[in-house]
């Protein structure tokens, strides 16, 4: 947990808004990655994840009025607007995710209050799910403020609501559900069908691995590329394998059909679609074969099956840009490195790789340095980080605070902490 930016972001929001700091509370939620699991969950398809402890946080106190005003320590302007009238969303505004927030819980709850706030939190873009980050704690901010009890299972769905409804992204729940379900030293095995979860722990305590995020230096946002067309895909696939086997009643996802009826169907699908469906179903067997790995701690074979998920995202599902699919080559040849793939869509943003341990650092610099000369227009967006695991989203309250204030102020506290 970073406590200089908490206790940042507290002291310019009781400064900036004219707020007792006792009354300013905080909105963690953690930026996540997907192992296995990519591109299925908007098929109903089963997937894994880890929270990171890297976090976008939203610093917050009731404004006790209709009014929700806040500002950003890393993004121009001001979002300021009544939650009475929600304005429609607006290009490339980081405020479209306090927008949609009020209107998601509107459509469930009532709102006494808005909020005044600083939101903190720059991996945007990088295929980390900054997006669903900062509208689960913008949720959470409100749902706070108005002292509202809302299940992790509902902020799901709010979160869902806003990118789905407000922005208008045709994804699954593979985001939200990871930020606010995801455990320290554990994998996350969600079905995006029943909304079932499991947790897995890490039979090395967080010790046999450390994960090593490579960024690009490329961003786009995903509603401005072919990330919907490849969503359309996959269900036109699953409405002719439904045809084909007789149900064409069923929900066209892809999750509908069985593998064994796709077998005996898969001679229906024209080379888009077929490539999108196998994407589908050899993922979902990763998905099985990689939480057996991580229980038996075989970090070998599960690295392998992320090399296998990062090929088959770029040959069969079609995804990825000349930049990603370089560094996710490169990354294979790394030493230290057990796998690697895509960290989002592949269209922009970042890889991510298991590497061995105390080897996370070394590997960053050797990608980075084979990188830079490959795609010099990138060298200098380029960077690498290396995280651990961490516990999904939450709201950090005035008692807690309290603590963090005095490490953050006696440097001989000030220890490192992965909360």
């Amino acid at each position: 947990m970073d406590v200089r930016i908490i206790n940042r972001l507290c002291s310019f929001t009781a400064q900036r808004f004219g707020v007792p700091i006792d009354q300013v509370a905080v909105a963690r939620a953690p930026y996540r990655i997907c192992p296995l699991g990519a591109h299925i969950d908007h098929q109903s398809g089963t997937v894994t994840a880890m929270a990171l402890d890297q976090a976008v946080h939203v610093a917050f106190a009731p404004s006790h009025c209709r009014d929700v005003v806040l500002n950003s320590l890393d993004f121009p302007g001001q979002t300021r607007f009544s939650i009475d009238h929600v304005p429609p969303p607006q290009r490339g505004d980081w405020g479209n995710y306090a927008r949609g927030a009020v209107q998601a819980l509107q459509q469930r709850h009532q709102l006494r209050s808005g909020v005044y706030g600083v939101t903190a939190g720059r991996m945007d873009g990088g295929g980390l799910s900054s997006s669903a980050a900062i509208g689960v704690a913008l949720l959470l901010a409100l749902q706070h403020a108005n002292d509202l009890k809302v299940t992790p299972e509902e902020n799901i769905d709010l979160d869902q609501t806003i990118e789905n409804g407000y922005l208008g992204l045709r994804n699954g729940i593979l985001d939200q559900a990871a930020i606010l379900l995801s455990r320290r030293h554990q994998l996350t095995w969600i079905d995006c069908l029943t909304r079932e979860h499991r947790h897995f722990p890490n039979p090395a305590d967080g010790r046999g691995f450390e994960i090593l995020i490579v960024f690009s230096g490329l961003k786009q946002a995903l509603v401005e590329t072919d990330y919907n067309q490849r969503v359309r895909e996959c269900t036109a696939a699953a409405e002719k394998l439904l045809a084909a086997a007789g149900r064409s009643d069923a929900p066209p996802v892809l999750r509908s059909i069985p593998p064994e009826q796709y077998d005996a169907c898969k001679h229906v699908l024209d080379d888009a679609e077929a490539r999108r469906a196998r994407h589908f179903f050899d993922e979902m067997e990763r998905v099985r074969q990689g939480q057996q790995a991580w229980t038996a701690g075989d970090w070998q074979l599960f690295g392998q099956l992320m090399n296998q998920s990062g090929y088959s995202s770029i040959e069969h599902y079609q995804c990825g840009c000349p930049p990603l699919i370089d560094l996710y080559r490169i990354l294979q040849d790394t030493p230290g490195v057990l796998g690697a793939r895509f960290s989002g869509a592949g269209f922009r943003g970042c890889c991510v790789a298991l590497v061995e341990p105390r080897t996370g650092q070394a590997a960053g610099e050797w990608v980075l340095d084979r990188y830079r000369r490959q795609h010099p227009d990138l060298a200098e967006a380029a960077y690498s980080l290396v995280c651990q695991t961490a516990d999904g989203a939450e709201v950090i309250g005035k008692e807690r605070l309290a603590g963090l204030f005095d490490v953050a102020s006696d440097p001989a506290k000030n220890r490192p902490r992965n909360n």
